[in-house]
């Protein structure tokens, strides 16, 4: 019979690490950890169904929280439900070993259940927050810009004597922003010039 103990990382967006996953995992002993960066809402985790087409009976799966094996209570429930039928332990480590047992699913669904509420409920939070946002005359979509008009203006002054690569070194504006500020730059500049055209014909 194998005894082997795999472990099983994910996060939820790529900006996330996972290294306090992989280090508690690796403490735990595990004979190899599958990891991988997904949404929530992403159906496809090629690492999971990895993993549990090598499990057998006898094998150990790990986990740091329940909510990082599945994302919602009515998939965790159907992942556990058929490990144990396979003869798997179900470690989860904030929690301990899940029984195969009408207490040990009890226990199963009720932390399944609570973390998809705790997930459910940061969703609403923010999407609450960003239509309290909206409501702002000073509002702007998507993420702040690091770089504001006029530092960028003075990186542009500083193409005519200098590269786009040495320019992007003194300011830390990447060349792509500096590029495309220069493009719009000579858009403007064009727009300006039909402008006072129009105004002596």
């Amino acid at each position: 019979m194998n005894k082997n103990r795999y472990g099983y990382a994910r996060v939820s967006s790529a900006g996330q690490d996972l290294e306090v996953q992989l280090q508690a995992l690796e403490s735990e002993g595990c004979t190899v950890i599958y990891k991988e960066k997904f949404t929530g809402t992403t159906k496809e985790r090629p690492q999971l169904k990895e993993v549990l087409d090598v499990l057998q009976e006898g094998d150990t799966l790990i986990v740091t929280k329940l909510d990082r094996l599945a994302r919602n209570t009515k998939e965790g429930i159907e992942i556990v439900e058929g490990l144990f039928k396979e003869g798997v332990r179900v470690h989860v480590l904030n929690v301990g070993l899940l029984e195969n047992t009408t207490m040990g699913r009890f226990f199963l669904t009720t932390l399944l259940a609570v973390a998809e509420m705790e997930r459910n409920m940061i969703i609403e939070r923010t999407q609450e927050g960003k239509a309290i946002a909206k409501q702002r005359p000073d509002f702007v979509e998507g993420r702040p810009k690091k770089f504001g008009k006029k530092h960028v203006q003075n990186a542009l002054t500083m193409l005519d004597t200098m590269s786009y690569k040495e320019v992007s070194e003194q300011t830390g504006i990447s060349v792509s922003t500096l590029t495309r500020a220069k493009r719009e730059a000579a858009k403007e500049e064009i727009r300006n010039s039909l402008h006072c055209t129009d105004k002596y014909l």
